[in-house]
């Protein structure tokens, strides 16, 4: 299930020969394993808030921004993935379906729930026997508390999912979330808990059970630099999205973390909440590829949007500006 196209990218990244070209951009439409009715977004034009798509919406923007041909992986939930075969979406596409294989209780964002208030506990929904005839290719996700009961059930459920992950025949890539909540560590020392946690688990795993890439949240130019430069012949490097933020928040965090060494960006809600999500995705590339500055990307994307009479959820001098923090 692992596109030839995806295929020869991981190998140009981790054979030395990577271009921008090879850059891999992954749409993560798996909120529904997260957010429940909220996941598709808000639909259009609602300003109360509180009215959203509905799934068969929510199926036909994964249908079109595969069918777009921008991305290199569209990942869903194992319900989603089933009704997107049914319909023959990857058999006319370059892109590679992949499935979330673990839901834990830090990714539970349910309305009116308190989850995210306490270390991440070990779940599963989909067991990967059963992912293994529909997708034997998904996200596995950990989350790192600097909690030592905490984060020895997650590593004990990781070594668990490994184990069944080879004996079904799925492989997996691998997402490390910050924690959810402050654990009294600074931004740079985060970074290094962060790093220094990743290898101390994979450093246990041998190449059979290995994940292919790795996803983590951009936690500045060194921290992600340190860890890219740390075995690129066998770890590749990825970021998530996080939070929607600007539309410059989105193409700086892509252009400033593959400077860094990263080289796939799994975004969500940034390509999710888009006015426009399959020009995002284009720009996108241009930003990667070198071939639009940063705020030339956001020019051209209002005035694409003027051009198809979307409305913009912010005026072009506020879209432009870089609010996230880290990225500053």
């Amino acid at each position: 299930m692992i596109n030839k196209r995806l295929l020869n990218k991981l190998e140009s990244i981790k054979s030395g020969k990577y271009q921008p070209t090879d850059f891999i951009i992954a749409d993560a439409k798996d909120g529904d394993m997260a957010f429940g009715v909220a996941a598709p977004g808000p639909v259009a034009g609602d300003d109360s808030g509180l009215r959203f798509k509905n799934r068969q919406q929510y199926l036909a923007n994964m249908t079109a921004i595969a069918q777009s041909g921008l991305i290199d992986i569209l990942l869903t939930s194992a319900s989603n993935a089933e009704l997107l075969q049914q319909q023959a979406l990857f058999d006319n596409t370059d892109v590679t379906p992949a499935i979330r294989l673990n839901d834990t209780t830090d990714i539970w964002s349910a309305r009116g729930s308190a989850y995210r208030d306490s270390p991440s506990q070990p779940f599963a929904t989909v067991h990967p026997e059963d992912a293994a005839s529909l997708c034997p290719f998904g996200l596995y996700s950990i989350t790192f508390y600097n909690d030592i009961d905490a984060d020895l059930k997650t590593l004990e459920a990781y070594k668990v999912f490994r184990r069944q992950a080879r004996a079904a025949g799925v492989q997996h890539f691998l997402e490390v979330f910050n924690p959810a909540y402050d654990i009294q560590l600074n931004n740079a020392e985060l970074g290094d808990y962060v790093n220094d946690m990743i290898l101390k688990t994979l450093a246990g795993v041998t190449s059979a059970d290995a994940p292919l890439f790795l996803k983590m949240q951009f936690n500045g130019h060194r921290a992600m630099s340190d860890l890219a430069a740390y075995d690129p012949d066998h770890l590749i490097v990825g970021i998530l999205g996080g939070a929607a933020g600007t539309t410059r928040d989105t193409f700086e965090l892509a252009k400033q973390a593959e400077s860094a060494g990263a080289r796939i960006a799994l975004f969500g809600r940034k390509i999710n909440l888009a006015e426009s999500p399959v020009e995002l995705v284009r720009l996108l590339r241009a930003v990667i590829e070198n071939k639009l500055s940063c705020a030339d990307a956001v020019l051209a994307y209002h005035d694409h949007m003027q051009e198809q009479s979307i409305e913009p959820h912010r005026s072009l001098a506020q879209d432009n500006e870089i609010t996230d923090p880290v990225l500053r």
